[in-house]
């Protein structure tokens, strides 16, 4: 018989990085007027749930929708007082959802965390009456948070929101317009997480390109005219902060990209020769569809001024198949575009027809499901040989590593090329002196590489005399 935790919230969050960020920031307020907060427990017993939810494709929002379900179970079971949704599928379907499952006490959006910690009526550090905007709620209050990552590393989202419209997208329709957070706020967030021990700062943000454009009057044509871009500034003074050792950045866009990142990552070696653009296609057929704003000759100047300004850096894509009008020769240009580019780290999926989105309301879904996945996984197999054949340049090479974790005989950790959860490992024999020794998880050591598989690297600890 389980028996439910009094003064207990169980937390759980679906989807990605950035919902994780307002995850921590609810269980710190919550936190602070007395409840104690579990993270994705294992077997939840808390009196109240939280779900954060994903509303991005089909199997997102089918997730979500299991695991309310599941959790309302529970509370039919009389093993749960309180059942409270929020997130992306709540912000999107609201008043479906509230018809559709009544057993949740409470829905709340993306950008009404206020009310939910009054749901549990607790104190929190806005005055009574207050009207809290999109941007107030994303940190210029409060940003301090609960961390639910290992102590040494943070992720850290500094806009919210995405004016590009891709056809298949559907995250504009939930987040709205592009909002950046004030550089100066997002600066004191980070000597803040430095104080609490992180070490390593993963950049997010639906649209990283886009960073500071509706901070500069004049917006976006004054930016453009004199290629000034704030991205840039706000890395470059990121890395001057004493304790900052990594800044990893996701989810840049092609289109007007801010070229001067370049620079900064080429001149801080805190700053990881590391890059997540999603690029989608390669075809200007597939790119006209997908409304990317951008050609195939402009994209592969792109990458080629990217690795040339930044030798070595490892650059991370995603791209997408079985897009409307996706024909077979779109799909084998990109299979060799594939082969042509060699990717250090590369993610793909099938098209998901989301409605509302340019493409739902425009296109006809005549790529057949079977098609869609059987292209996405021919093209993770090429991948995964391209990932094989790359990952053999680290053998023999000293490379310095942050260990995450502990498990069996190894220690886990990764190089600046690897973004934690998502990316390739180092595995560390814990047998003999050095890092079993030291026992310090979050710490940097030095590793010579000994093996590469096609997603895992071994090494020995370097240990100076």
């Amino acid at each position: 018989m389980t028996i439910v935790q009094k003064g207990v919230v169980d937390f759980i969050t679906l989807g990605c990085s950035k919902n994780l960020v307002d995850a921590e920031r609810v269980m710190r307020q919550l936190e602070a007027a007395g409840w104690t907060c579990v993270h994705d427990p294992e077997e939840p017993k808390g009196e109240v749930c939280v779900i954060n939810t994903c509303g991005f494709i089909g199997d997102a929002k089918e997730e979500s929708i299991n695991m309310i379900l599941q959790m309302a179970e529970r509370k039919k079971k009389g093993k749960l007082r309180k059942l409270i949704v929020m997130g992306c599928l709540s912000e999107r379907y609201r008043a479906e959802l509230e018809e559709e499952l009544p057993e949740v006490d409470s829905y709340f959006g993306k950008f009404d965390f206020l009310e939910l910690t009054k749901e549990l009526k607790i104190q929190n550090s806005y005055p009574e009456g207050t009207i809290i905007s999109k941007l107030k709620i994303e940190g210029c209050g409060s940003y301090e948070r609960k961390l639910t990552t290992p102590n040494h590393y943070a992720y850290l989202k500094i806009s919210e929101g995405c004016n590009r419209m891709c056809s298949y997208c559907a995250i504009p329709l939930i987040t709205g317009r592009h909002t950046s957070r004030p550089m100066e706020e997002i600066l004191d967030e980070v000597r803040w997480l430095v104080g609490q021990g992180v070490k390593e700062f993963n950049v997010i943000a639906q649209d990283l390109s886009s960073y500071g454009l509706d901070l500069v009057k004049g917006q976006r044509d004054k930016v453009q005219s004199t290629k000034k871009h704030l991205l840039p500034e706000l890395i470059d003074q990121m890395a001057q902060i004493e304790g900052v050792e990594w800044i990893r950045l996701h989810y840049a866009y092609p289109t007007d990209f801010p070229e001067g990142l370049l620079d900064v990552m080429a001149k801080h070696k805190n700053v990881c020769k590391y890059l997540d653009i999603a690029l989608q296609h390669c075809t200007d057929h597939m790119l006209g569809l997908m409304r990317r704003h951008i050609t195939r000759a402009e994209q592969d100047a792109l990458i080629r001024k990217i690795r040339e300004k930044v030798p070595g850096i490892c650059i991370r894509t995603t791209l997408l198949v079985g897009h409307p009008g996706e024909t077979e020769e779109d799909f084998e240009e990109l299979k060799a575009w594939v082969k042509e580019m060699r990717f250090d780290r590369m993610g793909c999926f099938a098209y998901s027809d989301e409605e509302g989105t340019y493409a739902n309301r425009h296109y006809k879904d005549d790529v057949p499901q079977e098609v869609k996945e059987a292209r996405a996984a021919e093209l993770m197999a090429i991948q995964q040989e391209i990932s094989g054949e790359l990952m053999q340049r680290f053998v023999g090479k000293r490379e310095r590593v942050i260990i995450d974790r502990e498990e069996g005989e190894y220690f886990i950790g990764r190089t600046q090329y690897d973004s934690p959860e998502v990316d390739c490992e180092v595995l560390i024999s814990t047998k003999g002196q050095g890092t079993k020794d030291k026992g310090q998880i979050g710490e940097f050591v030095d590793v010579k590489i000994t093996k590469a598989e096609e997603f895992d690297l071994y090494g020995e600890e370097i240990i100076e005399n």
